[in-house]
């Protein structure tokens, strides 16, 4: 049996083009927490710094979350029409819990 996965991702939106990746993370929120498997899909934005957002995840498998990011439509439209807004990927980190 898969364990449960957390997922931790932050972006940094090029310079001048934040509110123009915010509209896009935000329009993957909402279909990705309907994606099966899901069990929590949150989008925050630093409160000091516009241009970073930060994605917590929690999947109820590895599998799910594969799923998600390969196969589903919001997030391949989203590779195609808005990571070009994307800077760079500070971090991307795939975790269990231990508790």
């Amino acid at each position: 049996m898969d364990e449960d996965l957390f997922v931790l991702v932050v972006l940094y939106a090029k310079a001048g083009r934040e509110s123009e990746l915010r509209d896009k993370l935000r329009a993957v929120v909402e279909p990705s927490r309907r994606d099966t498997g899901n069990l929590r899909y949150e989008l925050f934005v630093q409160q000091d710094d516009p241009r970073r957002f930060v994605f917590v995840e929690h999947w109820d498998s590895p599998r799910a979350q594969e799923v998600h990011h390969t196969q589903t439509e919001h997030i391949r439209r989203f590779q195609e029409e808005g990571s070009d807004a994307v800077e760079r990927i500070e971090v991307s980190y795939l975790m269990n819990r231990l508790d």
